[in-house]
């Protein structure tokens, strides 16, 4: 009883909760776009396009704060809540004017701004994930939460910032200026996503609260209300758990993918320039085309047998090379895939060095005469054979030349500290 009364006392949302009528008052003060409401929202439109048309994340966060988008969401929850279809209508009509206006002002700029290329922040909204489903809907709960509460606190900003509305309507609007409209369904999407789990957070807290619900003197009217209300909560959420349901798969799908191409694809003189997963109503398929070697048939069957073990069985693999890679190939796709393969190379290669412990203070005790060294892992390629090895080699510049003795005893010491068998050791002289 005790755990109990203290579990119940630590978790309750009663405590410093404001009064009902405050509650549903603010909430409903926020639904309406007119007057003030409707000249931030142009505001947050321009500043949030702004941020995304120059690709800063600061200016982006920003017009979330200002952007009054949540307050018609909120109003479509509470009203389902508390059987208040007066309240789900308005919520809704405002929220489409706002809509309509938020992707037709963004729109103009877009078309009016001389820069159109696609930059990182807008991509990352043209794509939805599952983290973004999770999101908005504990994003939903913490705001419906915040808005309940006698002191709001930084929740509410926290939401906007955490839920991100505008920037996918403002994405669209660049989608429909440029003219394409993988952007605009995309942006859209993720936009639709956040709205409907933010709805949904918003009528799960308020049944969760007991907020009082609407009466009717006529019983017959109560009860075709509630099941209006009960039908409009499963057109929202049963396509909502598809949609979340979609994602998780794509998601999972594109981890796999990724793992597979990496792993797989690691040839010494044949290189991915660009990959295309494709996931759709659980019908997989991955392009992928290549340069250089051309792989042979057999190369082939075996990509094609290792997709099971990434938990790819059932995925369609197109690899195209040769004559079919450079029908699809331009310029700029060879290069940005090379310079890609590079990078991660150059990043294995940071992350091999990284892993050497620094010996500065070791060797500046052992063997003062030393004044720098180097160490990494060198590759050696057989002339006599295809074969390459690796070794790691340690470089050595000191005033004057090592003894023998003193080489044999470094190098020693050089394997038993860094647990290796075998390493390459260089003395420079450099009073030569």
């Amino acid at each position: 009883m005790g755990l109990k009364h203290f579990l119940s006392e630590r978790f309750s949302l009663h405590g410093d909760s404001a009064q009902e009528s405050e509650i549903k008052e603010s909430i409903k003060r926020n639904v309406e776009f007119k007057g003030s409401n409707l000249w931030s929202l142009i505001f947050a439109i321009f500043i949030a396009s702004i941020g995304l048309n120059v690709n800063s994340t600061a200016v982006i966060i920003g017009a979330m704060l200002v952007s009054p988008l949540m307050g018609p969401i909120m109003g479509v929850g509470l009203g389902l809540g508390i059987n208040d279809l007066e309240l789900v209508k308005g919520a809704l009509r405002n929220l489409l004017i706002a809509v309509i206006i938020s992707i037709g002002v963004s729109t103009l700029y877009f078309f009016i701004s001389p820069l159109h290329e696609a930059q990182s922040e807008l991509l990352a909204r043209t794509t939805p994930t599952i983290w973004d489903v999770l999101i908005a809907l504990f994003g939903g709960l913490a705001g419906i939460l915040g808005s309940t509460r006698k002191e709001k606190g930084n929740v509410i900003p926290g939401v906007a910032i955490a839920t991100a509305l505008m920037p996918p309507l403002c994405t669209a609007g660049f989608g429909i200026a440029i003219g394409n409209w993988h952007y605009f369904v995309g942006a859209f999407y993720l936009f639709f996503i956040n709205s409907v789990f933010i709805c949904i957070s918003t009528l799960i807290m308020v049944r969760y609260m007991k907020l009082t619900r609407k009466v009717f003197k006529d019983t017959r009217q109560e009860k075709r209300v509630g099941r209006l209300v009960l039908t409009i909560v499963a057109l929202t959420v049963l396509p909502s758990i598809y949609v979340a349901y979609d994602i998780v798969g794509k998601s999972i799908f594109e981890q796999n993918t990724a793992r597979y191409i990496k792993t797989e694809f690691n040839f010494k003189s044949t290189h991915v320039i660009r990959k295309t997963a494709k996931y759709n109503n659980g019908k997989k398929e991955l392009e992928i085309l290549l340069v250089g070697e051309y792989l042979a048939k057999s190369q082939v069957d075996d990509l094609e047998r290792s997709l099971a073990k990434y938990s790819l069985s059932g995925t369609r693999l197109v690899i195209k090379q040769g004559p079919d890679a450079k029908q699809q190939l331009n310029i700029n796709e060879l290069r940005e895939g090379i310079l890609e393969q590079l990078l991660a190379k150059q990043k294995d290669r940071d992350d091999d060095t990284a892993a050497f412990p620094n010996l500065g203070g070791e060797l500046k005790a052992l063997y003062p005469q030393i004044v720098s060294y180097s160490l990494s892992e060198a590759t050696i390629n057989r002339l006599d054979s295809n074969r390459t090895d690796t070794i790691t080699l340690f470089v050595a510049s000191a005033p004057k030349s090592f003894k023998k003795n003193d080489e044999k005893r470094l190098t020693e010491w050089l394997k038993r500290r860094l647990n290796i068998d075998t390493v390459a050791l260089i003395v420079v002289n450099k009073s030569n």
